[in-house]
Formats: C-alpha cells, sequence, structure tokens
C-alpha cells in the first residue's frame, strides 16, 4: 500500500487506529468500525469490557501506542488530559509521533491545550506525517448517535481529506491551523457552561416556585430560552440521572485551560462556571457528568 494521504479514505483501505476507549471513545471508534472500517486499538488494560466489546466488533489490539502507530494510516486519541495526551504523543515511554509512517495521520480528539497541539503538528511534521487537533461536543448521546460537532485545527487539506471518518462520528468544521481546534473548543465549553448553569438556576426556580418543572421545560422550549443543552439534559437533571457523558472534572480541566490563557480577555462568567464545577470535583462528584451541576445549585440552596 502507498502513503495513505492523499490517496483517499475508504474503509476497505485505511487502516484506523484509537487510542481511549471511554464512553466517548468507545462509542466513536465503534461508529468506524459499524461503517467498515479496520480498527486497531491499545488499550492499557485488554481485559476491559470495551475492549473486549471492540475485539467483538472486529477490532484488533495492538501491543503498545508504537506498535499502533506503525500499523495505522489515522490515528485517534481520545483520553482525559493534556498530560496524557502529551505521553502519548510526544515522550512517554511507547510514543505514537516518533512512530508514525510518512504520510500517517494523528487526531487527537482530546480537549487539551493550544500549545501542546501545536508542538504535536511540529514534531508530526518533522516526521514527514500529519497531526490534526479535532476535539468534540456532543457527549455520550452525539458520540453514539454520529451528531458530535468536531472542530478541527490543522492543514485544511488533510482536514479535508478526514471527511469521509469525520461525517462517521458528526460533523466537522474546520477552525484554523494547529492549535485552533482546542481553542474553538475551550470557547465551547465556555458558551455550554453558561448553558448547564442557566438551566440549572432555572430548573431550582421554577421547583421553588411551585411550578411543575416539566411543564416549565416545554414552556421555555420553543423560546428564546431553548437550546441544545436544554434538549440534551433537562431530562436528566430533573431525574437526577448524572451518569457521564462528559466528566465534570473535565469541564473544570476545560475551563482553566481558558483562564490560563494570558491573550484572552477577562472572562468573569467563566471564571463562575470553574468555581461552581470545581465545587462538584472537591464533593467528590468529579466523575459525574456536567449536568451534575443541578446537585451544587441545589446544595446552595438547601435543596436535597
Amino acid at each position: 500500500m502507498g502513503t495513505p494521504y492523499p490517496n483517499p479514505i475508504s474503509p476497505s483501505e485505511t487502516r484506523i487506529g484509537w487510542i481511549g476507549i471511554g464512553v466517548m471513545g468507545f462509542a466513536m471508534a465503534s461508529r468506524l468500525l459499524s461503517a467498515g472500517y479496520s480498527l486497531t486499538f491499545y488499550a492499557r488494560n485488554p481485559s476491559h469490557p470495551n475492549a473486549v466489546s471492540l475485539k467483538a466488533q472486529g477490532a484488533s489490539q495492538a501491543q503498545s501506542p508504537a506498535h499502533l502507530a506503525q500499523l495505522s494510516d489515522v490515528l485517534f486519541t481520545m483520553v482525559g488530559h493534556p498530560s496524557d495526551v502529551r505521553s502519548l504523543l510526544l515522550d512517554g515511554p511507547s510514543p505514537v509521533i516518533p512512530s508514525l509512517r510518512p504520510s500517517a495521520v494523528a487526531v487527537d480528539t482530546t480537549s487539551s491545550h493550544p500549545d501542546l497541539a501545536r508542538q504535536i503538528s511540529l514534531a508530526a511534521r518533522g516526521r514527514g506525517a500529519w497531526s490534526v487537533d479535532a476535539p468534540v461536543s456532543g457527549g455520550d448521546i452525539g458520540a453514539r448517535d454520529g451528531k458530535l460537532a468536531i472542530f478541527a485545527g490543522g492543514e485544511k487539506t488533510i482536514v479535508e481529506w478526514l471527511g469521509p471518518v469525520f461525517s462517521v462520528m458528526g460533523k466537522a468544521t474546520y477552525v484554523g491551523p494547529a492549535g485552533c481546534g482546542q481553542s474553538c473548543k475551550i470557547a465551547n465549553q465556555i458558551t455550554i457552561g453558561a448553558n448547564l448553569v442557566g438551566l440549572s438556576e432555572g430548573l431550582v426556580f421554577a421547583k421553588r416556585a411551585g411550578l411543575d418543572v416539566r411543564g416549565f421545560v416545554e414552556g421555555i422550549r420553543r423560546g428564546a430560552a431553548g437550546s441544545k443543552a436544554l434538549e440534551l439534559f433537562a431530562e436528566r437533571m430533573m431525574e437526577k440521572d448524572f451518569r457521564p457523558g462528559g466528566f465534570a472534572e473535565y469541564q473544570v480541566k476545560d475551563l482553566g485551560m481558558g483562564m490560563d490563557d494570558e491573550k484572552v480577555v477577562v472572562l468573569p462568567g467563566a471564571s463562575l462556571w470553574k468555581q461552581l464545577f470545581s465545587s462538584m470535583v472537591a464533593n467528590g462528584q468529579g466523575k459525574l457528568g456536567t449536568q451534575g451541576i443541578i446537585s451544587v445549585i441545589e446544595r446552595i440552596n438547601g435543596m436535597d
């Protein structure tokens, strides 16, 4: 087989690598398998139920991240923190980037730091390979249903070339050169943080005011207060269903990267959202879904 880029992507020819099989990564990898792609993954725990499930769907398992890089035309990562990304891709015991074949593409879908994305891009180009920072939004439902918003930064031609695989997982938007995908995700998290806090406060106020909260949600759904956040999370909040699509601790991480960016303006709202989500983490709720922020508003108001 020749170098994968610029040969068109096809399920029968393009070899996909995957690292990160948590809630989001497992659903995304499963969709690629269902679309007919050949997928090989690496998992620190080969007996994890998600690893077992992927193998049952036809995936193969690599021995290490470096081994996976040698087998892949396009290698996706979906892990937790920038430190995980750095270790996996750049300077860990078995890093991906130094093992990429020329013209292969590394696609990091983790919510990570823009500066790190630029470092990865430079390292990949030094190998004659490419990288794209492509964090996603849409949570577990969007990942399962292939309706993720994908914020893609890097070379525009590479992002366009990746269109067939991105389309299996959702809709990709090219947002600029390396690092811009991560900056877009941080801006997204600032925005969704405001939506989640506002929705939580609206629900708590409605309940205290004696309203039927489901009637309240139905009443505002088609007005200016209607939002994707309301559609995804209102029912979960009302049912106290805090199973994670995205962890609260990751929201703190993402907002923190926005607060630490010396180039941005003052963001008083985002600073408040970060404090509220941080209180979830402090109360042992960091692994709950971000919709659990309503529990913080209820706790402030002395409500169970």
